[in-house]
């Protein structure tokens, strides 16, 4: 048994059993970081630079740590339930992705390779199997009969298969 792990920008991680776990107390942080960090920057003072130094390294460790909870959870529930986790080998996404302008912040500040490598040590460490697959087309697969269409994804939260009427 194998529990499929899709990456994702919105939800960090979406397990093929159905458990999402949500990005927004990263993204709440990183805008309120982001709406600080133009009053510093217009300011230009050693101590507002001092003060910038200060907020990245806050925002870092916060979003470190919600990895680390969300990579402890997804191991667990694999080991519990004895399966073995497929992840997305997301490397080069970033070169093969074009966003809009409103969008490069935040996909520039995604942490898929954070969470990737905090999941393969903790996964390594229970003794979890982990194979990592191609992210072509998994969110558009049906985890019950496989079957792959662009209209199986109605929108990014809403999953129904075309041919066997599965919905997530």
């Amino acid at each position: 048994r194998f529990l499929g792990v899709d990456l994702g920008i919105i939800n960090l991680a979406t397990d093929s059993d159905g458990n999402s776990y949500t990005g927004a107390p990263v993204e709440v942080v990183r805008q309120r970081c982001g709406r600080a960090r133009q009053t510093y920057q217009a300011t230009s003072t050693r101590s507002a630079k001092r003060r910038l130094q200060k907020m990245a390294r806050n925002e870092s460790r916060f979003r470190r740590d919600v990895n680390h909870c969300i990579a402890k959870e997804l191991v667990t529930h694999a080991k519990d339930t004895k399966a073995a986790l497929s992840l997305e080998d997301l490397t080069g996404i970033r070169d093969r992705m074009t966003v809009r302008k409103g969008q490069r912040n935040r996909h520039s500040s995604w942490s898929f390779n954070q969470l990737r490598a905090f999941v393969t040590y903790k996964a390594q460490r229970a003794g979890v199997p982990l194979v990592f697959v191609d992210p072509r087309n998994t969110s558009r697969a049906c985890s019950k009969c496989g079957f792959v269409d662009k209209r199986n994804r109605r929108s990014q939260a809403e999953f129904s298969c075309l041919r066997c009427g599965h919905t997530l």
